[in-house]
C-alpha cells in the first residue's frame, strides 16, 4: 500500500488542446494539467520509496478535499466541515481521477488500466488536497456480491423497446413510419 496527499485545491484533467503548424494538427496537454500531473508523479515516487511500479490489479481510493469558501458564514462553514454540505462544484470527480491516474502511470503502476477498483469521496475540509491510497488487489478481494442480472435490471426498458412498432432494422432501412 502507498498513500500520499496532493496538496492544494484539487484539479481535474484539462481537455487536450490542438494547434496547427505547417498544415499538421498537434494535440497537447494544457500546461496547468501537465504541471499538476508532474507534481502527482513526484509525490508518487516519494511514496513508492524506490520500489518499481506495481504490475498487478490496483485498488485506488481518492479523498478529494475542497476548501470551504471564505465568503461563507460560520454556520454554513461548520455545516460543510461536518459533512452536511457537499461540494457540487468543479472539478468533476472523474476529471480528478483522470489526473491522478495519468500522473501515477509508470510510477505507482505500469498503466492506469490496472486500476480495477475505485473509491471516490469529494468533501469540504480545512485543508484542501487529495488523499491518494493505492493498494494491490488480490483476486479473492475482487469477488463482489452477486448483482442483479442485466435483463432483470433493465427489464422495463427492454420490454418497452420490444413493444415498439418500428425495429432498429426498419429504421436504418428507411421503413420507419
Amino acid at each position: 500500500m502507498i498513500a500520499f496527499t496532493v496538496p492544494g485545491q484539487p484539479q481535474g484533467k484539462g481537455r487536450p488542446k490542438a494547434t496547427s503548424r505547417g498544415g499538421f494538427v498537434r494535440m497537447y496537454t494544457p500546461a496547468k494539467t501537465a504541471s499538476y500531473e508532474g507534481m502527482i508523479a513526484v509525490l508518487g515516487q516519494e511514496a513508492m520509496a524506490g520500489r518499481p511500479p506495481l504490475a498487478c490489479a490496483i485498488s485506488l481510493e481518492l479523498d478529494i478535499r475542497h476548501q470551504v469558501p471564505a465568503s461563507w458564514s460560520r454556520k454554513k462553514r461548520d455545516q460543510a466541515l461536518r459533512g452536511s454540505l457537499w461540494p457540487t462544484t468543479k472539478p468533476d470527480v472523474d476529471n480528478v481521477l483522470k489526473a491522478i491516474g495519468d500522473g501515477l502511470n509508470g510510477v505507482a503502476w505500469i498503466d492506469d488500466v490496472q486500476v480495477v477498483q475505485v473509491s471516490l469521496t469529494k468533501r469540504y475540509s480545512e485543508t484542501p488536497g487529495v488523499l491518494v491510497v493505492v493498494r494491490e488487489v488480490a483476486q479473492a478481494e475482487l469477488a463482489l456480491e452477486p448483482r442483479a442480472s442485466l435483463p432483470g435490471l433493465f427489464a422495463p426498458a427492454l420490454e418497452a423497446s420490444a413493444a415498439r412498432e418500428t425495429s432498429d432494422s426498419d429504421f436504418f432501412e428507411g421503413r420507419a413510419a
